[in-house]
């Protein structure tokens, strides 16, 4: 059922006013359009709104001290930020003081419509404490759409213990979410403890977690407290939560179920006040799907899932990125590097396998090596085309992105490679010795098993082992 309302708008920009004006009337909502914080005082005293819609910068103020004035004033008016600010800060400030939603600028008319629609259905939320520091510092950074996202999730989440489930190709930060989620929630005087599920032998992972009696097991000389218990109050951060084996995962379970837990050797329980984050770089739905992680398991982390993109789906926030890495390698005492204009364009262009870590990790090597303070385009592709490997790496990012990382070498060393008709059995190539050498390796060089396994007889492996020059 559509609903209709009066809507306030405050705005400081006439066309934003306008547009979002003719908009919000063709839906058949009373519309009226300030352009100050006085002005919408003075509205919300005579006409009494149903929705208010705010930008943040404004010219007698804080659109967000409006916000929190009108929330506690008017308990029952949703509030709709708009900013053009676009940073975590912005996002998670704006569900503290209590609005229903916020919108970065750009945003799509039918989105806003959609909000709106929801405001006048639900109502406003409830107030939440404002953090400490509105302006501190926050490691996430980008203002591109697929990153908004993310801040909205994450404005949406820090203020309750819903268990969040952040998934993303290696480097591209899924820590830095779980500490912002930390940092930013009402549990932020409490610890953060991060536990890497697959750095960790699988045997100790249970007392990792959950403590141990002493004589639980041999070594075992005295008690120990698990992650559990030592980051009551706060939250606990379990990376590469696929590689957990699954007698730990049913344990697990029955603590997200029950909110309690016993140690290894124990009889004791012990309540686990604590806020669960999980991430992983792996399909947690394929490993339910083959049998190697637990669905109940999954559907109690996955309440709020988090996806994080990869830094080639969000290029624009590449130069943001980049020069604050070069800012940061500055303050650590490292040269000051600057880098110019076509510097940025290839740096754009590449498509960075090992995201975010992978640029920081460059930008850190420019600082030291590069040996003029402005970095031009040809640096910029020398540093790249030494960072790239000659052959594909297929780790955590992937056999994709170990292609693409190949063909980005080629287009900075052998640019004439892409356009010369080789290119495919150059790739196949490569990627079939690696192949066929892993396989025999795999089946003790018995060259008939490892034949069964690519499905080829074994006359042809022979052969493709004689042209690629492998001795087995």
């Amino acid at each position: 059922m559509t609903r209709t309302g009066r809507i306030l708008v405050v705005d400081d920009d006439a066309a934003i006013r306008t547009v979002v004006g003719q908009a919000l009337k063709r839906d058949g909502h009373r519309v009226i359009v300030v352009a100050t914080i006085a002005e919408a005082e003075m509205q919300l005293a005579a006409t009494a709104p149903d929705v208010l819609v705010t930008d943040v910068v404004l010219p007698d103020g804080n659109g967000l001290d409006l916000v929190e004035r009108v929330v506690r004033a008017h308990p029952g008016l949703p509030v709709i930020v708009l900013s053009a600010q676009n940073t975590l800060t912005t996002a998670v400030r704006s569900t503290e003081v209590g609005a229903f939603d916020y919108l970065p600028k750009p945003f799509d008319l039918d989105v806003l419509s959609r909000t709106v629609q929801s405001a006048l259905a639900r109502g406003a939320g409830a107030v939440a404490d404002p953090i400490e520091a509105e302006d501190r510092a926050l490691p996430l950074i980008g203002r591109s759409p697929a990153m908004q996202d993310v801040y909205r999730i994450i404005a949406r989440v820090v203020s309750n213990d819903l268990t969040v489930l952040i998934s993303g190709e290696s480097g591209t930060g899924k820590e830095l979410v779980a500490r912002a989620i930390h940092d930013l929630g009402p549990r932020r005087r409490s610890p953060f403890l991060a536990l890497n599920m697959a750095a960790i032998p699988r045997e100790l992972i249970e007392a990792e977690l959950f403590g141990h009696e002493r004589g639980a097991f041999t070594g075992a000389q005295a008690r120990s407290a698990g992650r559990f218990e030592q980051a009551a109050g706060g939250t606990l951060f379990l990376d590469e939560i696929g590689d957990m084996p699954m007698e730990a995962q049913t344990r697990l379970l029955r603590v997200l179920q029950s909110g309690e837990f016993t140690t290894v050797g124990g009889a004791r329980t012990i309540r686990a006040d604590v806020r669960i984050v999980a991430a992983t770089n792996r399909d947690l739905a394929q490993l339910v799907a083959v049998g190697q992680f637990r669905e109940d398991l999954f559907y109690r982390l996955n309440v709020v899932p988090v996806l994080l993109p990869a830094l080639r789906a969000r290029r624009q926030d590449i130069p943001l990125l980049a020069r604050h890495f070069l800012d940061r390698a500055a303050e650590d005492g490292l040269p000051r590097k600057q880098l110019d204009p076509d510097a940025i364009a290839v740096i754009e262009a590449y498509d960075w396998p090992g995201n975010v870590r992978e640029l920081e990790n460059m930008m850190r090597r420019i600082a030291v090596l590069a040996r003029d303070e402005r970095i031009d385009a040809d640096e910029m592709r020398a540093m790249l085309g030494g960072a790239l490997p000659s052959t594909p790496m297929i780790g955590d990012a992937g056999i994709e992105a170990a292609i693409r990382a190949r063909i980005d070498r080629l287009a900075i060393e052998e640019p004439a490679a892409l356009d010369d008709g080789t290119l495919y059995d150059r790739i196949i190539a490569e990627v079939e010795r690696p192949l066929i050498e892993a396989l025999l390796a795999r089946h003790g060089q018995n060259q008939l098993r490892a034949a069964r396994a690519l499905g080829i007889n074994r006359n042809t492996l022979r052969k493709r082992l004689d042209m690629l020059g492998i001795d087995p």
